[in-house]
């Protein structure tokens, strides 16, 4: 498939995902698992497998890699679901959460959409095509001075990860005029390609957190990298602009 469709089942996979459990917020306290620094919720589960039905019906015998487990044999295309990104907010009732659909072939992001339903606003990018918000395209921030950025970023559950944020998030703070921790990776990089945010920078996630909304930044003219991965899956993830990104690269490499 050309990536413009394998674009509309991203788009259609992320969008049905997202309002499952908008529809379902009464349910939002049902959980599956918790551990204190964690929480995995049945909508989890169920919002995977209705992101998987919209992509195999399109694609019966598809390849995806989920947060909530993996379905198909290996392929060279894969898709790649995380259908709650910010997991704690949606429990606690913070709007800031949004599902996240992307498609892979080999090492190549090609399509990816990002859906935040209780913002109505739908991200989304091609490999060959502008980013969008809501179908209308977007560009990342042309600020020029450090001193004027917001950058977002994450607190990871483990401590040597969360460590390494804080290292960069202290060396940054005199640097810049706000940092913010939102919860939810995937619509934070979504920020930094519509130009709300100028950076984005957190270890300790995973590459659904990210696949698709690092795709939308860098059709949006921003920068991006995953790097320092770990044999169970954790990576650092940068993005920003010509002005944020090699900064933000720089501090991180300091932490390793």
């Amino acid at each position: 498939m050309n990536p413009g469709r394998l674009l509309e089942i991203a788009v259609a996979a992320a969008r049905a995902s997202g309002d499952h459990a908008l529809m379902h917020q009464s349910r939002r306290r049902e959980t599956l698992s918790r551990s204190p620094r964690d929480i995995k919720l049945v909508l989890d589960r169920e919002c995977q497998t209705v992101a998987e039905s919209v992509i195999c019906e399109a694609i019966p015998d598809a390849c995806i890699l989920g947060e909530e487990g993996n379905r198909g044999a290996k392929q060279d295309t894969e898709w790649i679901v995380d259908p709650i990104d910010g997991t704690a907010n949606f429990f606690r009732h913070l709007p800031w959460w949004c599902s996240s659909v992307a498609v892979r072939s080999g090492d190549t992001m090609v399509a990816g959409a990002v859906y935040a339903p209780e913002f109505g606003r739908l991200y989304a990018a091609s490999v060959d095509g502008p980013a969008t918000l809501n179908g209308q395209p977007i560009q990342v921030s042309p600020v020029t001075s450090m001193a004027e950025t917001f950058i977002t970023t994450g607190i990871s559950k483990t401590s040597v990860d969360a460590s390494r944020s804080m290292a960069v998030t202290l060396q940054l703070q005199p640097e810049v005029m706000k940092l913010r921790i939102m919860g939810a990776a995937a619509l934070d990089l979504c920020m930094v390609a519509e130009g709300v945010v100028d950076g984005f920078y957190e270890t300790g996630i995973y590459i659904w957190d990210v696949a698709a909304a690092c795709l939308i930044v860098e059709r949006a003219g921003g920068r991006t990298i995953t790097q320092n991965h770990q044999p169970d899956g954790r990576l650092t993830c940068i993005a920003g602009t010509g002005l944020t990104f090699p900064r933000l690269r720089e501090l991180a490499s300091q932490t390793h």
